[in-house]
């Protein structure tokens, strides 16, 4: 049940009640959805990722068309790449504010690797892209 003011609507997710699914942008992740999504109509999305245990990444350059991308890490470690600015080593605790259309790749992660990732908008297209220069 949710009370809407303005355009969002009061919503709570709690852990022992989410379920982590396997489809979600990268097949090497299982994802929670936190229900921002359908509490601001659209306009915001976060969700747990969590890594499948064994399963590595590809490695491959992307870009996202959206306006706000930031990734918060609980557990773990991921090694993240960006378009001019190298390879980054987040950990626990490690926070990452993603400009848009930035050009990077997911490049190894822990088998207990777990983050936070909130965006805008909740839907949003993901392009492949060649290695920069």
């Amino acid at each position: 049940m949710s009370t809407v003011f303005n355009t969002q609507a009061f919503t709570i997710a709690h852990a022992d009640e989410g379920k982590f699914v396997g489809k979600g942008l990268r097949a090497f992740f299982e994802y929670r959805d936190l229900g921002i999504e359908g509490a601001s109509g659209g306009k915001f999305g976060a969700h747990v990722i969590r890594a499948v245990p064994g399963m590595e990444s590809p490695a491959a350059w992307h870009s996202h068309e959206l306006e706000f991308q930031m990734v918060y890490v609980t557990k773990g470690w991921v090694v993240f790449e960006y378009e001019g600015e190298g390879e980054h080593v987040l950990r626990e605790g490690s926070c990452v504010l993603q400009p848009p259309g930035i050009k990077h790749r997911e490049v190894r992660h822990s088998d207990d690797m777990e983050l936070i990732e909130i965006i805008s908008p909740a839907e949003f297209v993901t392009q492949d892209e060649d290695t920069p220069e």
